[in-house]
């Protein structure tokens, strides 16, 4: 059973639970032939208990930009 606290469950105007990212928990570059992919890993509030995926970090910037409070230089 998971418990969550009833102030990290979010509900948009139709009472339907909202999935949002809580942090980024960790960075992994993907090289390809000719170009590099930065993918970051996503913690999710969930329905079930916290949930992880590897997203795009670009895009993860663009629609979520307060969790990369500040640059990480990476070699």
């Amino acid at each position: 059973m998971t418990v969550v606290p009833i102030e990290d469950i979010q509900v948009d105007e139709r009472l339907h639970f909202v999935k949002e990212p809580i942090e980024i928990a960790d960075w992994e570059v993907h090289k390809l032939k000719r170009s590099r992919i930065k993918l970051v890993k996503v913690k999710w509030n969930s329905r079930r208990g916290p949930e992880f995926t590897w997203e795009r970090e670009d895009q993860m910037r663009k629609k979520y930009p307060h969790l990369f409070p500040y640059e990480v230089k990476r070699s």
